[in-house]
């Protein structure tokens, strides 16, 4: 007990949370299932202490996050990745879901070419 009396405090950097809006896709985008498409964010106020900087995308449908991943493993930084569309139904209430140190939701957008 007492090794953990006398062990020093970690001292760690303050870390900030970066929460980049999404660019594209946006309102009035449509995409087809199979394509490849851009998702894109803004990055010029990332702040230097980023608390995660690894990125994961997935989609949402009717306000609501599914279980499916466009993209992991990239860095938040990037500003864009590419993405497969996947098979889903026809909709126009489609979001992606960014996430690096938080959450962010693009514009509703259309995904057609599932019938």
């Amino acid at each position: 007990m007492s090794s953990l009396a006398n062990a020093s405090p970690t001292v760690q950097e303050p870390r900030d949370v970066f929460t980049p809006p999404v660019l594209y896709p946006h309102a009035g985008t449509v995409w087809f299932v199979g394509q490849r498409q851009n998702v894109t964010w803004d990055t010029s106020k990332a702040p230097v202490n980023i608390t995660n900087k690894i990125g994961r995308i997935l989609l949402r449908q009717g306000g609501l996050t599914t279980p499916i991943i466009l993209a992991d493993g990239f860095s938040i930084l990037l500003g864009r990745t590419e993405v497969t569309v996947p098979w889903v139904l026809d909709g126009d209430d489609y979001q992606v879901n960014l996430f690096g140190d938080s959450g962010d939701f693009s514009d509703f957008f259309t995904i057609q070419g599932s019938t």
